[in-house]
């Protein structure tokens, strides 16, 4: 049994998708990783899969990248803040970014998230971080993760 039961994948590149799918998958650390283009395919998923709050397809882990045509990862937060299946506490969001531009660093404080990761997802740093995550489900100051 994985660490997670059930994770959102929210980015637009399909090898980026296909690869941190896979990652997740052989590190045990999610049973289920759901898979959305967009901010908007995203919102529609949790919608489906969050129907009913204790639903193990119902998302305990988003990886949101930052950068997404349609619908970006900003407002993706947005919108999502507004939305019943928000009220769930334990969701935990970490957004994904391949920049380290201060001016993106910087867009990130004071957001709803757990914290940042760089793309690729290096193993190491991801896995000991998303089980960290799921034990203790605790917010983590805006910085980068470990």
């Amino acid at each position: 049994m994985a660490a997670i039961s059930c994770t959102l994948l929210v980015d637009d590149d399909d090898t980026t998708n296909f690869l941190n799918q896979a990652l997740l998958r052989r590190m045990a650390i999610s049973d289920t990783v759901l898979v959305a283009g967009n901010g908007q395919e995203a919102l529609d998923l949790l919608h489906t899969h969050c129907e009913l709050s204790d639903s193990p397809t119902c998302p305990a882990l988003i990886l949101l990248d930052m950068k997404m045509p349609l619908m970006n990862g900003f407002e993706f937060l947005k919108a999502y803040a507004q939305r019943p299946e928000r009220q769930n506490p334990t969701v935990v969001i970490i957004m994904l970014t391949t920049s380290l531009h201060l001016h993106d660093v910087a867009q990130m404080k004071g957001l709803p998230i757990a914290g940042y990761l760089t793309k690729p997802l290096p193993a190491t740093n991801s896995s000991r971080y998303c089980k960290t995550t799921s034990a203790s489900l605790r917010r983590i100051n805006n910085g980068p993760l470990p």
